[in-house]
């Protein structure tokens, strides 16, 4: 049974679990030093946010319906920016903490995609 049993709530708080995640990412891209001269790494940042204001905060959902939707429309915007910051990391940077970051988003986005597919 997938961990998300069905109930749409349970799929909302599943995908919250791991907006945190993105937010943490978001947040040491945006002000990174290395975000000044580079366009991509800030239109990565940017969609980073734009899903995690697209769904909004869980304890803001009153239908779960409207927010797995939104979930569901805005995952392409997301996985492009996982893909485009995973390819464009080395050239970044090589330091740990952006290696790390390109997987954790890898596995917070891969984690989204999986309960958005369970729909």
């Amino acid at each position: 049974m997938s961990e998300t049993s069905n109930d749409p709530m349970s799929s909302v708080r599943a995908i919250d679990t791991e907006i945190p995640h993105v937010w943490m990412i978001r947040t040491f891209l945006k002000h990174a030093d290395e975000a000044e001269d580079d366009e991509d790494l800030r239109d990565i940042v940017r969609d980073l946010y734009d899903f995690i204001l697209a769904v909004g905060p869980v304890e803001e959902v009153d239908d779960p319906a409207i927010y797995l939707k939104m979930a569901k429309k805005k995952l392409g915007k997301l996985k492009r920016a996982t893909s485009l910051y995973e390819e464009i990391q080395p050239e970044v940077s090589g330091h740990t903490n952006f290696v790390m970051a390109a997987r954790s988003l890898r596995n917070a986005v891969d984690r989204i995609a999986a309960i958005v597919a369970e729909l």
